[in-house]
């Protein structure tokens, strides 16, 4: 047993125990116990013992020491809290006393609240005992005043009392049937009941004579008292059927007017527009008038019904008059002729142009005014729909607006006019296209003048065009128009112009002579197989430069009209969007047209840059050429006495300047400042690198060299004052320095 108890408590393994970290007692008895310390023998292990145990003396003593140190610290706290004793105490009397009362509250306001309880549900059964008493004495008031009513021909009263008797509530008549008198109250209800059908036959038939009779006053009157009947729907359908006959009466007489209409008179171009127009105005001082009673007699959300039957009717006369406008206009078979002339290879005979253009601006006013009234209907609806339905669900809203939109959207206006438009379209591009084409053939050159007159004309039929689709007020004819006149201005303009250029300015050799013939044979006989438009044969060297130049003026033009053409569509387009016609997406569809306009734009910008640098290789280059390469042939070989002379007034310089500025006179009078100052960047280019290649080939005298002679030369040229020449890029200059320097 000693031997194992050594073996466990060997000086290694009690050594292997770590001793506690200093300053961390805890408080705590040592792990060496005292049964332990008395069942060792070796000395060893004795010594191991007492170390651990000196070791743990020395960290309790360091506690001891750390809290001696606190006791001040510790003693004034206690002091602190002995003070602090009897406020204590009153605290906690004041906190008993403050939770008596707050429960004394408590138990008093449940007291209270209950008690309030019983009294609300005591008041809302006195009001409710009172509202009985009343609706009996009303019942009894009404069996009692509807017979009076009725005998002094009083409708209003006795409608009133029927609608007092309608509106209480079912349990009071109930209620009143189990009294002592139940008998008599079931009589008298039925006198009620005979009282209410009575009425209503006779208001019918009162409404019905003041229709016949055309008695306003009489109408109305009648009117307001269906719906105290509970006859909402009769009272609209009713009084819809007499305005509806008023409609078709004027609408009718409107119409006579128009067949009468002699051609001469002011407005016969525009009568069937007009007419159209009184009928939208008299619908609309129909609503304008009739819109308060309906909304005060009928409550709100009922002006859509009496618009639904008015529209029905609008529906009809409107048919009526572009039947007659069709029949009258041939409007039809105007638009198979234009349909015919569109094809390529139609034979038959083409209608003047000027012949469609009061149709198709009668046509765009007769939408353009029926846009209007449907804005107007729309308006007038989502109000009344607003006040009806400031407490109605989501839902309720949104069916609301699907009824409103399926009745401006698929009514018969709507789909006539659309269809109207849709034919205007087909006729619109047919005559822009024929007034282009005649714009083209007769264009003309004015002496003094930068471009030729179909510049203007084609813009202004364009204009004009675009112009009418846009006083339609349909955002749908507007896009189609755009559309169209990109594609006119794109292509068949373009190739006009295009056609023009590449005839070439006349060349100054015998071979480009040769090529520029040949070319301008073979564009003119390809314009002429596809029936596009005719080009004029060129006379002479001096005429095919003037077209040239104009042709270059008009292509500069072209690009600005677009361009100024784009930012008045956006503009007008502004004030219809504000007018709230038309939504995002058609916002969005017209954006994209304008896009392809711009385009076209850069499109003419380009054939401009074509042709100048057309101009450049053809008229300039091999002018320039010639001239930049007599500096081969100058002697650069002086001597110091001649070095002045030059320095002074160098000859090539002087002739270099002379000749190019007889060149460019030529041009700056027959360019626009833009396309000159285009053609002058370019021009200064090709000297530059001419000159460049020049230089490189000569050599100097170390004189010249010396005095930089070559850098002067063209210095000399850049820094005249010759405006075109002060271009020459700087660039160009520092690549000949290092060359003229050695």
């Amino acid at each position: 047993m000693g031997i194992k108890m050594a073996d466990l408590d060997s000086p290694q393994k009690l050594s292997g125990v770590p001793p506690p970290p200093e300053g961390v007692g805890g408080g705590r008895c040592s792990e060496i116990s005292t049964e332990l310390i008395r069942s060792l023998t070796e000395l060893q292990e004795l010594e191991a013992v007492y170390e651990r145990l000196c070791g743990e003396e020395k960290v309790v003593e360091r506690e001891l020491d750390a809290l001696l140190e606190q006791q001040n610290t510790i003693e004034s706290k206690m002091v602190t809290l002995h003070r602090m004793g009897p406020n204590l105490q009153l605290i906690e009397g004041d906190a008993k006393q403050l939770a008596g009362m707050i429960t004394f509250t408590c138990n008093l306001a449940e007291n209270v609240s209950s008690k309030v309880r019983q009294l609300d549900l005591a008041k809302n059964r006195l009001y409710q005992a009172i509202q009985r008493a009343d609706d009996i004495l009303d019942l009894k008031f009404c069996m009692d005043g509807v017979q009076t009513a009725l005998r002094n021909e009083d409708y209003e009263q006795a409608a009133a009392h029927i609608h007092r008797y309608l509106c209480l509530d079912k349990s009071v008549i109930e209620l009143s049937r189990q009294g002592k008198e139940g008998s008599m109250i079931d009589a008298n209800l039925k006198l009620l009941q005979e009282a209410e059908q009575r009425l209503k036959a006779i208001v019918t038939e009162k409404f019905a004579i003041a229709t016949k009779e055309g008695d306003l006053p009489q109408v109305e009157r009648f009117f307001k008292i269906f719906p105290l009947l509970g006859l909402h729907e009769d009272g609209l359908s009713k009084f819809s059927e007499y305005l509806c006959k008023q409609v078709a009466s004027k609408a009718e007489e409107n119409l006579l007017l128009v067949l009468g209409t002699d051609m001469s008179d002011r407005r016969a171009a525009v009568i069937f527009a007009d007419t159209l127009t009184l009928l939208f105005e008299g619908i609309a001082r129909i609503v304008e008038t009739h819109q308060p009673i309906v909304e005060t007699y009928y409550g709100p959300g009922r002006l859509y019904t009496l618009i639904k039957y008015l529209q029905v009717e609008c529906d009809r006369q409107v048919e009526k008059v572009v039947d007659k406008f069709i029949k009258q206009r041939d409007y039809h078979q105007q638009f198979r002729h234009v349909q015919n002339n569109l094809m390529r290879n139609s034979t038959s005979e083409k209608i003047e142009p000027r012949e469609l253009d009061p149709i198709l601006t009668e046509v765009t006013l007769m939408n353009a005014r029926s846009e209007l009234y449907l804005r107007f209907l729309r308006k007038r609806i989502s109000s009344d729909f607003e006040v009806g339905d400031s407490m109605a669900s989501e839902e309720v809203k949104q069916e609301h607006q699907k009824c409103l939109d399926k009745l401006l959207n698929n009514c018969l206006l709507s789909c006539t006019m659309q269809e109207l438009i849709g034919l205007y379209i087909t006729m619109e591009e047919y005559f822009m296209r024929e007034t282009v084409n005649k714009a083209v053939a007769l264009d003309t050159y004015e002496k003094g003048q930068l471009t030729s007159s179909m510049v203007d004309d084609v813009f202004y039929i364009v204009k004009k065009c675009i112009g009418r689709a846009l006083s339609s007020s349909s955002i749908d004819c507007l896009c189609a128009m755009i559309n169209l006149a990109t594609t006119e201005l794109e292509s068949d303009f373009r190739d006009v112009l295009c056609n023009k250029l590449r005839m070439g300015f006349p060349a100054t050799t015998l071979q480009d002579i040769q090529r520029g013939v040949t070319s301008a044979v073979n564009i003119m006989h390809s314009s002429l197989q596809q029936g596009k438009f005719d080009t004029k044969g060129i006379e002479s060297t001096d005429e095919a430069k003037l077209s040239f130049l104009v042709t270059l003026n008009n292509v500069e033009v072209c690009s600005e009209n677009i361009s100024t053409l784009k930012k008045t569509l956006e503009s007008d387009c502004m004030k219809l969007f504000s007018q709230g016609i038309g939504g995002e997406q058609a916002q969005a569809k017209f954006d994209s047209c304008l896009s392809d306009l711009a385009a076209v734009s850069n499109k003419f910008r380009d054939l401009l840059q074509e042709g100048l640098t057309e101009l450049n290789s053809t008229a300039i280059k091999p002018q320039v050429q010639p001239w930049i390469n007599t500096f081969l042939s100058v002697s650069h070989n002086i001597e110091e006495e001649e070095f002045n002379d030059y320095e002074a007034n160098d000859p090539w310089v002087q002739q270099f300047i002379l000749n190019l500025e007889q060149q460019m006179a030529e041009f700056k009078a027959g360019l626009s400042p833009v396309i000159y100052d285009s053609l002058t960047s370019l021009m200064t280019s090709l000297v530059a690198v001419e000159l460049e290649k020049v230089v490189l080939k000569s050599t100097f005298n170390r004189v010249r060299s010396r005095k930089h002679r070559p850098h002067s030369d063209v210095s000399s040229v850049r820094k005249t004052s010759l405006s075109p020449l002060s271009a020459i890029p700087r660039p160009c200059i520092s690549r000949l320095n290092p060359a003229l320097r050695h």
